[in-house]
C-alpha cells in the first residue's frame, strides 16, 4: 500500500516551503561583529578571571584548560549600563588592566537619520527577535525633525518608570520583562492585525494581515534574489505581504505568492497576464517618494543577464522608467487601469502608490472613486536601492505632513472608514510606524529596515552592480553567495517578532487592544517643537 508523504524530502522543497514563525538565533556572519564598545584588556592583567564572574553578557571568555582569556566579545559588552548595577568590570579588576570606550567602528557607522544605535539595534533584533536591553537608542534617530520630534504622551504608570530617550519631561513606563521576550499574558489579548479590504460593497476578498506592516518594492536587479526570497518566506510566516517592485515576478516567489504583492510601474517591466493573475494585491506605482516626478532607475551595472531576460531588455543597459504612465492623465484614466487589473484577476485587491506632492490628498481620493482598495503613500525619506543620487531625496512632502493631510481629507469625504491607507518613505523603526497610525494612517510599508535586518551598513553603493558588499543589493554572483537564504529569513522573522513586542507595549501602555484603535490618535503624541516640553 503507498503512503502519503509529508516530509519534505529535498533542500529547494524545504526553502519553498513556508517556515514557521519562530524566533531562533541568528548571530552576525561575520567574523568580526560590530558592537557600541570597545572593551581593552592590558598586559597587566592577571588571569584572575574577576571580570569573567562579573559579567553578565559573556564579553570575558576563558575556555577551561586555558592559560589566558581571548579576546573580549565587543559587541556583547553593554558598556556603561552595567555601572548601574554594580557589574561595570573595570571598576572590579584588581589590577586596573580593562578599559571600556566606545568602538571606533560605532563611531564610523551611520548618519543623522539611520544613526549607529539604530543600525545596531536592528541587528540585535535581527540576531535575537528581542528588544535591546542595553543603552541602544532604538526609538528614534538625531535627524532633528520628522518622526525623531515627535513622542508619545504615555500615562503616568505605577511601577518603575524611566523617560523615552529624548522625549523630555513626559516620563514613559518600561516594558514588562516578560513582555520582552513575549510570555506576557496581556500579549495574546492585544490584537495588531488589520484589514486590507475595508469597502463596503465589493466582491474582493477580505485580506487581513497580523501585522500592520508589510515590505516595500525591491525589484529583481536592484536587490539580490536572496533579499527577495528572504523577504517573501518571513512575510510568508508573518501572514503578511512583500512586494515584488518594478522588475518583474522571478519565479522561485511562485510558491509564496498569497504573500506576494505584483506591482504594475510606468515601464511595465516583467508585467504579464499570468503575474496578475496569481496576486492577491496588485500596486500600481505611479511615483516613488525618494524621487517624485521621475520613473523608476536602474543603472546598467546591475542589468544582468538574468535581470534583462526578466524585464526583456539588453543586457548591460541602463533602464529608465518612464513618468507618469502615458496612458493616464486623469482619474478616469486610472479607473480604466483599475478595471483592467480587477478583470484580469476578479479576486485581486488593488493598491496604489503615489509620492507626497502638496495635492496628495486629491490624489487619494481620486484613486478611492477609481476603485481602489489601498492608498500608500510614499515620502521624502524614503530609500532606493537602484537610483543615482542626482535623482534621491529632498522633493516629495515629508510623511509625517502628508498622512494627517491625507486622512482628514478621506474622514471630510466620508470615505475613510472604506479605504486603507498605508505609509512608507522613512519608516525606520516599531516606534516610527506606531506614530505614523497615530497620525492617521491604518499601516505601514518598509524597505530599508529589511535590509539593514540583513546586515546593511547604509553605505550607499546601491546602484552599483557590485557596491554592495554585503551581498544584499547586488545582482553579482558571487556577492549573492554571500548571504544563506535559511538565515537571511530567520533575521526578518527575529526583527518582525521584536517590532510586534513593541507594538503590543505601546497599546498595552494605552490600555488598547488593538491597533486599530490607535489610528488618528494625535492626542496621543507631542512634537518637541510645538509643545510646551523641554528635552532633556
Amino acid at each position: 500500500m503507498k503512503t502519503e508523504q509529508l516530509e519534505i524530502t529535498t533542500e529547494q522543497e524545504r526553502l519553498d516551503a513556508i517556515p514557521e514563525r519562530k524566533v531562533r538565533a541568528a548571530p552576525t556572519r561575520y567574523r568580526n561583529p560590530v558592537g557600541k564598545y570597545k572593551v581593552w584588556r592590558s598586559n597587566a592583567c592577571i588571569q584572575c578571571g574577576k571580570c569573567m564572574q562579573v559579567c553578565l553578557y559573556g564579553v570575558h571568555i576563558k575556555p577551561q584548560g586555558y592559560p589566558r582569556f581571548l579576546p573580549p566579545r565587543d559587541d556583547l559588552c553593554q558598556g556603561f549600563k552595567c555601572k548601574e548595577i554594580g557589574r561595570f568590570c573595570p571598576d572590579h579588576c584588581p589590577v586596573g588592566a580593562l578599559r571600556v570606550d566606545l568602538s571606533p567602528m560605532y563611531e564610523s557607522l551611520g548618519d543623522y537619520r539611520w544613526t549607529a544605535d539604530l543600525i545596531l539595534s536592528t541587528w540585535r533584533m535581527a540576531e535575537t527577535g528581542q528588544i535591546p536591553d542595553g543603552d541602544l537608542e532604538y526609538e528614534i534617530g538625531a535627524s532633528g525633525g520628522g518622526f525623531d520630534r515627535i513622542r508619545f504622551r504615555f500615562p503616568q504608570a505605577s511601577g518603575s518608570l524611566h523617560e523615552n530617550r529624548g522625549a523630555g519631561d513626559v516620563p514613559q513606563a518600561s516594558p514588562p520583562a516578560s513582555l520582552q521576550h513575549g510570555q506576557d499574558a496581556h500579549a495574546t489579548e492585544v490584537s495588531t492585525a488589520i484589514d486590507l479590504n475595508r469597502r463596503k460593497e465589493n466582491d474582493r476578498p477580505r485580506i487581513q494581515i497580523d501585522i500592520p506592516v508589510y515590505g516595500g518594492g525591491m525589484s529583481f536587479g536592484s536587490v539580490s534574489p536572496i533579499t527577495m526570497l528572504a523577504r517573501a518566506r518571513a512575510c510568508a510566516a508573518w501572514n503578511t505581504f512583500s512586494c515584488t517592485g518594478e522588475g518583474g515576478y522571478p519565479e522561485r516567489l511562485v510558491p509564496f505568492k498569497d504573500h506576494v504583492i505584483t506591482q504594475v510601474a510606468t515601464g511595465l517591466f516583467g508585467v504579464r497576464e499570468e503575474t496578475i493573475q496569481r496576486a492577491r494585491i496588485v500596486e500600481f506605482k505611479y511615483a516613488q517618494g525618494a524621487k517624485p516626478g521621475l520613473g523608476g532607475h536602474l543603472l546598467g551595472d546591475k542589468v544582468t543577464p538574468a535581470v534583462a531576460a526578466m524585464r526583456e531588455t539588453v543586457t548591460g543597459n541602463a533602464l529608465f522608467s518612464p513618468f507618469p504612465f502615458h496612458s493616464v492623465y486623469s482619474v478616469e484614466d486610472h479607473k480604466k487601469h483599475v478595471d483592467w487589473v480587477k478583470q484580469m484577476n476578479p479576486r485581486a485587491l488593488i493598491a496604489v502608490k503615489v509620492s507626497t506632492p502638496v495635492d496628495v490628498d486629491m490624489v487619494a481620493v481620486g484613486s478611492y472613486y477609481a476603485g481602489a482598495h489601498i492608498i500608500h503613500l510614499d515620502g521624502s525619506y524614503g530609500g532606493t536601492g537602484a537610483a543615482p543620487d542626482i535623482a534621491k531625496k529632498n522633493i516629495a512632502m515629508p510623511i509625517e505632513y502628508a498622512i494627517p493631510r491625507v486622512h482628514a481629507f478621506l474622514q471630510a469625504e466620508g470615505i475613510r472608514d472604506e479605504i486603507t491607507l498605508v505609509a512608507s518613505g522613512g519608516i525606520r523603526t516599531a516606534y516610527d510606524a506606531a506614530k505614523a497610525i497615530a497620525l492617521g494612517a491604518d499601516g505601514v510599508v518598509i524597505g530599508t529596515t529589511e535590509l539593514v535586518a540583513l546586515g546593511c551598513i547604509r553605505c550607499g553603493n546601491c546602484e552599483s552592480g557590485r557596491g554592495c558588499a554585503r551581498g544584499i543589493a547586488t545582482t553579482d554572483d558571487k556577492l549573492v553567495q554571500k548571504m544563506a537564504l535559511p538565515w537571511a529569513t530567520q533575521r526578518l522573522i527575529n526583527l518582525f517578532n521584536a517590532w510586534h513586542i513593541q507594538f503590543v507595549d505601546i497599546l498595552s501602555r494605552f490600555g488598547m487592544k488593538s491597533i486599530t484603535e490607535l489610528r488618528g490618535r494625535t492626542d496621543l503624541l507631542m512634537h518637541l517643537d510645538y509643545d510646551n516640553h523641554t528635552e532633556k
